[in-house]
């Protein structure tokens, strides 16, 4: 088997001209790969440690000591090593790494080589990524798991963090639940996202968009903002719930002020009681099936109660509550809270934390969800980590901007290769 010869970093650009790593593996046998690492906008308090420079280059920015690190100190741990060895390749950077939230060389240094790896194993073994990733859960946990084509949450109007526009809510997102193939779900999306362009337009509202590919327009309330999307579906010929649900990503935690979540765009001041009830009725009006941080992370009291109140009626997904961490999600399971987990890899900084957290998610019954980053790249690794680990839905953004395209495109090939791989 080859083994790992070098390992090269060097500090590239994410979708918001931010500076990430991109890391390349070696082979004795003249194989390479490279992995490139996402970053967030609206990050949760917990996540694994992010390393940037923090002088006056790139405002704060740069990752230039994350890239040393990875040439420098971590290169040396694995040089010499069998990239198909996952699980011990990762150990061996958490373990040099040493803290709970790898601040010592940084999550974005660890999980550039850790991806690096992953594909340049999968090259040499003339697999797709996505088989890789199957043998590689299955190393890790002892089980077998089914390959599946996920259902996408569109992300098409942005709010919060992801834009600079009036809206609380920061995601609305289009799910094609009655789609029947990936080239189904693709068009049945750009054709409401085409048709809500319009809507917008003509109404006089802006067509920018936000970090995420979706427009990002002023509007009078969040309601609004799910009426135009109804309109832009049924311009589309196609029915709601039948064939079209909406998904909210409220990211909640940006709007509470630790004891109040204060819904600016509405001039709205709510208690956690009253933020649940809100969210109740949007359930109860419109066709909207998951929502994504309906509460603030630390707000242990107010997420038992929308699990309570909604947790039979809706996907509760926790983002910033798990922030793609084992032991949080065994917490939140222990407490009964929410009912689904956000997977973003860079949150908690390897490829092998990342599938334990997804497997200990599937055995308790949550439903784990694979998610791109606000600040993303061309890197289309999480469309093979969905399709490999049998992951039924992934978020990568708005069918916009090449970045977020390119998620949907590599779902494309691996449909159209792969007569066996079916949509969940």
């Amino acid at each position: 088997m080859s083994k790992i010869s070098k390992v090269r970093a060097i500090q590239v650009f994410d979708s918001r001209g931010v500076p990430t790593i991109s890391c390349k593996v070696s082979l004795d046998d003249g194989s390479s790969a490279l992995a490139m690492v996402p970053s967030g906008a609206s990050t949760g308090s917990k996540e694994a440690f992010e390393l940037r420079d923090g002088n006056k280059a790139y405002h704060g920015k740069g990752v230039l000591n994350a890239v040393s690190n990875v040439n420098e100190k971590l290169s040396p741990i694995v040089i010499g090593k069998d990239p198909s060895d996952q699980n011990e390749i990762d150990k061996a950077l958490i373990e040099f790494d040493g803290t709970s939230d790898k601040s010592v060389v940084g999550a974005n240094a660890i999980l550039a080589v850790s991806l690096a790896t992953a594909k340049v194993a999968s090259k040499i073994q003339r697999i797709p990524l996505y088989k890789h990733f199957s043998n590689i859960y299955k190393n890790i946990t002892g089980d077998l798991i089914n390959t599946a084509m996920p259902m996408p949450m569109f992300n098409i109007l942005n709010g919060g963090e992801h834009s600079n526009n009036n809206i609380d809510i920061q995601e609305f997102m289009i799910i094609p639940s009655g789609a029947k193939t990936f080239e189904e779900v693709m068009q049945w999306s750009v054709e409401i996202y085409q048709n809500l362009k319009k809507i917008l337009s003509s109404n006089n509202h802006s067509i920018a968009v936000g970090d995420e590919g979706g427009f990002a327009p002023n509007l009078k309330s969040n309601e609004e903002a799910i009426k135009l999307i109804i309109e832009a579906i049924k311009n589309s010929n196609l029915d709601l719930k039948k064939d079209i649900n909406i998904a909210l990503d409220c990211a909640a935690s940006e709007f509470f002020d630790g004891s109040n979540y204060f819904m600016k765009g509405e001039n709205q001041k709510l208690t956690s009681v009253e933020l649940v009830n809100y969210l109740e009725s949007l359930v109860e009006k419109y066709p909207i099936t998951s929502i994504e941080d309906g509460m603030d992370e630390n707000d242990d009291d107010g997420w038992k109660l929308l699990t309570s109140q909604l947790g039979n009626k809706c996907q509760l997904v926790g983002d910033d509550l798990f922030v793609t961490n084992k032991q949080l999600l065994k917490e939140g399971v222990q407490e009964n809270i929410a009912n689904s987990i956000l997977i973003k890899l860079n949150q908690i900084g390897s490829l092998t934390e990342t599938i334990e957290t997804i497997h200990l998610a599937k055995e308790s019954n949550y439903e784990p969800i694979i998610s791109h980053r606000s600040g993303e790249t061309e890197d289309t690794t999480i469309a093979d980590l969905a399709v490999g680990l049998g992951v039924k839905q992934i978020k990568a953004g708005a069918p916009c901007r090449s970045d977020r395209i390119a998620k949907y495109n590599r779902l494309l090939w691996i449909e159209k290769e792969s007569s066996d791989i079916l949509l969940k």
